[in-house]
């Protein structure tokens, strides 16, 4: 049995539901032949970033940053993706147990650029604290765990969207919104840039290096890369919904409501199963009157098959109705609760892994050895295991050429992809894709040759906390 990690403890008394029926097969309606056509050459660049969710977001700042021309394709019209618009703004732990910032880089320049005010967490000196009342008082707050304080703050999605927006702009980065990857370009086992679909119709971008950033791995799923999809259906990581937030809440009575009078709240948490079926409780955001929901949590569904995606944007959208009119009625501190926002990013946890060079191995996590190729660090999943070491080898395909991988679809067991697919391991892995990426064009080599010991050395200078070899 896998490790139960401190997102287990946020989301476990949450319900995971099982899908309502099995939807019918469909029918076979045969094919259609689509005429091969000339496309148009939309533009050329060095790296191309398709998906501007936090590792595209971060891939893209970082490789311009290193100095590549870069270019970042995205479907909707904002970055972040489920940090912004799957209103995921509760960001996982940044820290060790002890404290010690171990996700810096992109992330850490993030935070110090975000306003006061769009941020909600624990101030530094409290950072690693085992003090009993500080752990009580930020566990409901989704920042502390195992009796540990962390910094695992909430945020503003609207706030986090244009700051992203202008760290690109700053940078020189292209922004193509509004615009969806269609397929891959393959020569020779060598992904050579992308076809893409807007308003325009379909035309190509070209690029050096393509990081594939979709979180699905569509790119390199399509380019003929090998991956995993081994999931347990039945696992909370494995769970889609859409996230929705509720305004005009007083989330200071809700909290003292469920520390302070635990027989009641069990009770109230009964009566909504009984009246919703889909039901969930709900968390904190960066304001005390907006209230964050990240379930209730569907499983036996695929991300990637439209019919079970619309159907849990179906049932999401209902729970939320649902969930506000028993929540108006009988929780303490949403009397005057009203519909704020439903995320327009449905909340995938998995799809597809890559399977590459190296891996995040959950044999790995009692020794938290630094691997040779070490391009980042995960915060470990309890305080009995230490810092657990990400390999570049977890964004190299094990055959496909002029490809990299970030996000949450990168090399892993099923086991790691717990915190692998979380939001400071996306920025992580997506610092890492950018400036190798950058690198492989500047000593003009595929990207799986890039020299380790200088594509760390550039990490280091950009502030990532990597150990010594």
């Amino acid at each position: 049995m896998a490790e139960r990690t401190p997102t287990d403890e946020r989301i476990m008394t949450s319900e995971v539901f099982a899908r309502s029926s099995a939807r019918e097969p469909r029918a076979d309606l045969g094919t259609v032949a689509e005429p091969a056509r000339a496309l148009p050459v939309y533009r050329r660049c060095q790296v191309l970033v398709v998906g501007g969710g936090p590792s595209g977001t971060a891939a893209a700042a970082c490789a311009a940053r290193q100095g590549a021309d870069v270019v970042l394709l995205e479907r909707y019209n904002h970055l972040g993706g489920l940090s912004t618009g799957g209103l995921v703004i509760w960001i996982d732990r940044m820290t060790d147990w002890a404290g010690v910032p171990v996700i810096r880089g992109f992330a850490e320049e993030v935070f110090a650029r975000l306003p006061a005010d769009a941020v909600a967490g624990p101030a530094r000196e409290e950072w690693g604290s085992a003090d009993a009342t500080r752990a009580a008082h930020w566990a409901p707050r989704t920042a502390a765990f195992h009796g540990i304080v962390t910094w695992s703050p909430t945020l503003d999605p609207e706030r986090l969207k244009g700051l992203s927006q202008e760290m690109l702009i700053e940078r020189g980065v292209k922004l193509v919104y509004h615009a969806w990857a269609a397929d891959p370009l393959v020569e020779a086992n060598r992904v050579r840039g992308v076809t893409f679909e807007s308003k325009e119709g379909r035309m190509a971008l070209l690029a050096d290096v393509v990081v594939d950033a979709t979180g699905d791995g569509d790119l390199f799923a399509r380019a003929g890369a090998a991956f995993d999809n081994d999931i347990d259906a039945a696992d909370i990581h494995h769970c889609m919904n859409t996230a929705w937030l509720f305004g005009g809440v007083d989330m200071k009575r809700w909290i003292a409501f469920r520390t302070g009078e635990p027989e009641r709240y069990a009770a109230f948490m009964q009566s909504g199963r009984e009246a919703c079926g889909l039901f969930d409780k709900p968390f904190v955001s960066w304001r005390d009157d907006i209230a964050l929901f990240l379930g209730p949590r569907q499983s036996g569904y695929s991300a990637l098959d439209v019919d079970d995606l619309t159907a849990v944007e179906v049932r999401s959208r209902r729970a939320m109705e649902q969930h506000l009119r028993h929540y108006r009625a009988h929780a303490p501190g949403f009397e005057n609760a009203y519909a704020l926002q439903s995320a327009p990013q449905i909340g995938v946890r998995h799809a597809r892994r890559l399977k590459g060079v190296g891996s995040v191995l959950r044999s790995q996590w009692p020794q938290g050895t630094p691997l040779a190729d070490e391009i980042g660090l995960s915060p470990s999943v309890s305080p009995k295991f230490p810092s657990i070491s990400i390999p570049y080898g977890a964004l190299v395909p094990q055959a496909l050429e002029g490809l990299l991988a970030c996000g949450r679809h990168v090399s892993c067991d099923p086991a790691s992809h717990g915190f692998m697919r979380e939001i400071p391991q996306c920025w992580v892995t997506g610092q890492a894709a950018g400036v190798a990426a950058a690198l492989a064009v500047q000593q003009g080599v595929p990207p799986r040759q890039v020299k380790v010991p200088a594509l760390q050395r550039a990490l280091l200078e950009q502030g990532v906390v990597l150990r010594a070899q």
